[in-house]
């Protein structure tokens, strides 16, 4: 994709990453937020405002949805039908029939659909997929990850009937990695301590893979301090691959995603475009329109991320093992 303007709708915390990334990459940015944040937005990393989403659509050759996930299927669907590819922020939607139809109307468009599954760009967890696709452990039979931070700060993330909750919007990026790394996910089962609204809260999630593979996947949302951690281990009859990011940082970033505030994002420093997995993911989705080959993540990968957060969130309801073959 050659330099060109992208439609940004969103001004939070996650367009206060991809503005800046899309600017590095030599990418005309306008942008139109609901809340009143884009201009103050645009003045600290540039680009310009527009007054509507029209007018967006107008100007834009690719828009980028970064607005809270309610919002998500119908700027998607609009974006397509104005022709436009489209990158929406992680999860596609709230559902799996919102996302599948997300999905398909840019299908019947002739547009691309990107989910932002950024983790899949960070380099711990690339690596960590290539060197199981390489045959380093074998077959995988046994996958942990986790994931911990603050609670985020903005009151939609904790209404599960917003934002879905930990697990739709926290886990699923463990989720969409034990999935790319082990294959489809038959079932599910989890168990959850705490109260998104109230206290700190801690989620487990067994999933059963099709290949007989176990993930286990750990999310926590905890006090304003709790500093930002994740990290894997994936073992199999040829060996173990753990990482930790407190005690082996990948990477070197100064700051955090957020000018203050609770570190529930990773700890990237928004002017390091350069290095930033965010950027990495953008300029992959960009090659992606401009080859017209495979994105590292597929609109089909975003599908099922959310089927297997639905799923999580099913078991946590119902107190059982829910099978994703239920989960429509």
């Amino acid at each position: 994709m050659k330099a060109s303007v992208i439609g940004l709708l969103g001004a939070g915390g996650i367009a206060q990453l991809h503005l800046p990334g899309w600017l590095s990459l030599g990418h005309e940015v306008v942008v139109h937020s609901l809340d009143g944040r884009a201009p103050a937005l645009t003045e600290r990393f540039g680009g310009r405002v527009v007054d509507s989403l029209d007018e967006l659509l107008d100007a834009a050759d690719l828009v980028d949805v970064a607005t809270p996930t309610e919002a998500h299927r119908e700027l998607t669907e609009r974006a397509a039908a104005a022709g436009k590819h489209v990158v929406s922020e992680k999860p596609l939607a709230l559902t799996v029939a919102d996302s599948a139809a997300m999905a398909a109307a840019c299908e019947r468009a002739g547009v691309r659909l990107f989910p932002a599954h950024v983790v899949r760009y960070f380099p711990a967890y690339s690596r960590l997929h290539d060197a199981v696709a390489s045959g380093r452990v074998g077959d995988p039979a046994v996958l942990r990850f986790f994931r911990i931070g603050a609670k985020p700060r903005n009151p939609w993330y904790l209404d599960r009937a917003r934002s879905g909750g930990i697990a739709m919007d926290q886990m699923i990026h463990d989720f969409d990695q034990a999935r790319w790394i082990a294959g489809d996910v038959a079932a599910v089962y989890a168990t959850q301590a705490g109260d998104e609204m109230t206290t700190t809260t801690t989620v487990q999630a067994i999933l059963q893979h099709r290949s007989g593979a176990i993930s286990h996947v750990n999310g926590v949302w905890g006090d304003s301090s709790l500093e930002f951690h994740t990290g894997f281990s994936v073992a199999g009859p040829g060996g173990l691959i753990e990482h930790d990011s407190l005690r082996y940082p990948v990477l070197d970033y100064r700051g955090r995603s957020e000018t203050a505030g609770p570190s529930y994002l990773p700890p990237v420093d928004p002017g390091a475009t350069a290095a930033s997995p965010y950027t990495a993911e953008l300029a992959d989705f960009a090659r992606a329109v401009r080859e017209g080959g495979p994105a590292r993540v597929s609109a089909q990968d975003g599908v099922e991320a959310v089927r297997i957060a639905a799923a999580v969130n099913r078991s946590l309801t119902e107190g059982c093992q829910i099978a994703l073959e239920d989960v429509q």
